[in-house]
């Protein structure tokens, strides 16, 4: 179980208090697809992924990326049990999509750059510290069914 400082605590509400989903998620998810094309494996019903000008284009892309981060929203409430939280998500990317969870890490760290580009100075590096160490624990919840 991680251990959360009440510093920490507040920075993790801080940022997720100032960030868009419906921009933020779009571009989280696009930006991966995007970066990282073998990605685009798991979006099929997505329809046309063939360019970045499609991806970025494209109404399911930004409907999944606005739902990944909404559900990113369950993490920040239940800081102390992220791992349960997130548990029959981790099964269902498991069993059922058999997602990559080295995708898991892709998406995270193209959260932290389009969360960096929107927030600029204000994401400091302390800020940003606590941010990936959220994201880490996020990462390794939705990992676990993998292990």
């Amino acid at each position: 179980m991680v251990e959360w400082s009440d510093s920490e605590r507040s920075t993790i509400a801080s940022v997720w208090g100032k960030i868009n989903v419906d921009e933020i998620g779009p571009q989280a998810l696009a930006r991966v697809l995007i970066v990282y094309p073998w990605t685009q494996r798991y979006f099929g019903a997505f329809g046309n992924l063939s360019s970045a000008t499609a991806i970025l284009g494209n109404p399911k892309v930004s409907e999944h990326g606005r739902t990944v981060l909404n559900a990113l929203d369950k993490a920040v409430k239940n800081l102390d049990n992220i791992k349960g939280t997130y548990s029959e998500l981790s099964q269902l990317h498991c069993d059922k999509l058999n997602v990559d969870p080295d995708n898991f890490r892709l998406l995270a760290d193209c959260l932290t750059i389009v969360v960096a580009s929107a927030f600029g100075s204000a994401l400091s590096p302390a800020v940003q510290a606590t941010w990936q160490k959220f994201l880490s624990v996020v990462v390794a919840a939705l990992s676990s069914r993998y292990f």
